[in-house]
């Protein structure tokens, strides 16, 4: 596949394969790379041709850049930046996506499809037991079962 700049020139036609090759986008910088991953993504879930902002459209450049930096890890595994980055940026695709699901939920399943996103919502809040917090409750239901009784008593 050919940079954007190049791929419409007639002239294209006729160059030796070397010079073809060193205008595609394996050649490519990865700043390049990214921002044709990042319009084939945005064409998918565009609303309207002039549609740069909506959520959807947050949601497709985030997950592009997430895209890229999986990429990168795997060849640089020992890259902590760009994996911190890679997380905050799974983690603010995570909360748009939760909003887009309780605003609008069509548009929610029509993105994820679109992008081929799996989004899984988040796990209830459970308090984590601790014996020291089995003891204080126990204790609690034991002092309120005694208090209730003597009430009843009187």
């Amino acid at each position: 596949m050919l940079k954007k700049d190049y791929a419409n020139l007639p002239i294209m036609n006729s160059v030796d394969d070397v010079v073809k090759r060193l205008l595609s986008l394996e050649m490519a910088s990865q700043r390049e790379k990214l921002k044709v991953k990042t319009q084939q993504l945005v064409e998918k879930v565009r609303r309207s041709p002039h549609d740069n902002g909506s959520f959807e459209v947050q949601v497709a450049i985030l997950t592009a850049k997430i895209r890229t930096l999986e990429e990168h890890l795997q060849r640089h595994p020992k890259d902590k930046r760009n994996r911190r980055f890679m997380l905050m940026g799974l983690d603010r695709r995570r909360k748009m996506l939760g909003y887009l699901r309780r605003v609008n939920y069509s548009t929610f399943e029509n993105t994820c499809k679109e992008l081929s996103i799996q989004y899984s919502p988040p796990q209830p809040y459970s308090r984590r037991l601790t014996k020291r917090w089995m003891v204080k409750k126990a204790l609690c239901i034991k002092v309120w079962s005694r208090e209730n009784t003597l009430c009843k008593s009187l």
